[in-house]
């Protein structure tokens, strides 16, 4: 008995080993007045749906990200005013968000992790990670925006150019740095992630978003896709398809080393704020489409969730629980034995 017992526990630990990893931080849940357009269940729901559905996934609560982490991207008087609670009405109606402890504690560990994704995928050569919360590009260095406190994307790809660095010290090429690519596929521009990396060869922002929605004075992206209101399918995945070769090209041999994902819900056909057309399938085919060229190059990729304002939540939930099920079936084929020089050398 001790011995089938045994095995059942080894077995039980080959197989946690053998998931592709997410974190969650929905065990804080800000207290919105009645009313409030933000779907706050929308992350719990997500959570169990994938716990129940996708056993293939190894859900993970996440860690908070310190001041020092944050202020890789932010300013610490930004920080300070979050932490502190000295936010004015007019900074607490631009986030969207009422200011409470719950609200600091949520941000950070929503950063937190994406930080652990992007660490899971890199420097654990997973691959693939992800994050069932975070996205938040609306985040400036400075200021908060559109329900987003501070930039995870923005952190993590900071911080794991650091830690890239740090990894590589006394090596030839020691003072080389992580090449970044952020392809943000929410319905919103990423106008946050766009400002903190405008004078920053390092990271290539890429973002396709519909032309007539939030926010209305977009800020420059290396690349910007403007969709028309009703754009559907077909138009749409061409659209991704002709970014994603121009995204490429631009880099020519020097691929990025890693990349980050927003997986938005809300260019679905029945969200509230999108005013896109895409159905469910294209939008799975849309994960495909991002997770397979990331693989065939061998690039590990950071999943964030972003935006979803579905009519009916679960609509969105299930549009999300789908993209992490593209996330675990592009983990389970991606190159082991083949990946970028960048992550083998950060592995190593």
């Amino acid at each position: 008995m001790q011995a089938l017992f045994a095995a059942l526990q080894q077995s039980r630990g080959a197989f946690l080993e053998s998931a592709v990893r997410a974190f969650h931080s929905d065990q804080f849940v800000l207290p919105l007045p009645a009313g409030h357009s933000f779907p706050m269940s929308k992350y719990r729901l997500l959570r169990e749906a994938v716990e129940a559905t996708l056993p293939g996934v190894r859900v993970t609560e996440a860690p908070p990200a310190s001041d020092g982490e944050l202020a890789l991207a932010h300013e610490p008087a930004w920080i300070n005013a979050v932490a502190e609670g000295t936010l004015s009405e007019a900074q607490q109606r631009e986030i969207g968000f009422p200011w409470s402890e719950r609200m600091v504690e949520r941000s950070r560990r929503s950063v937190g992790a994406t930080v652990a994704a992007a660490r899971t995928a890199l420097f654990d050569a997973e691959g693939v990670a992800a994050n069932l919360a975070g996205g938040t590009h609306h985040a400036y260095a400075h200021k908060g925006s559109g329900y987003c406190v501070f930039n995870d994307v923005a952190v993590a790809a900071r911080l794991m150019q650091a830690e890239w660095h740090r990894r590589r010290q006394g090596r030839a090429d020691g003072q080389r740095l992580l090449r970044v690519i952020v392809i943000d596929l929410d319905v919103h521009q990423g106008n946050g992630t766009a400002a903190i990396f405008r004078d920053d060869p390092t990271v290539f922002t890429l973002s396709l978003h519909g032309a007539r929605n939030f926010p209305f004075r977009k800020e420059a992206s290396d690349l910007d896709v403007d969709l028309p209101d009703g754009c559907g399918d077909v138009d749409y995945l061409a659209a991704l398809d002709a970014a994603l070769a121009q995204a490429w090209a631009s880099h020519g041999d020097a691929l990025p080393g890693l990349a980050f994902y927003l997986a938005g819900a809300d260019p679905h056909e029945h969200d509230r704020l999108g005013r896109l057309k895409l159905t469910a399938a294209g939008l799975a085919e849309r994960d495909r489409q991002v997770l397979a060229a990331l693989r065939e190059r061998g690039i590990p990729v950071a999943l964030s969730m972003a935006g979803g304002y579905g009519r009916d939540i679960h609509t969105t939930v299930d549009v999300q629980r789908r993209t992490l099920q593209e996330a675990l079936a592009a983990w389970r084929t991606w190159p082991r034995q083949a990946r970028h020089p960048a992550v083998e050398e950060s592995a190593a």
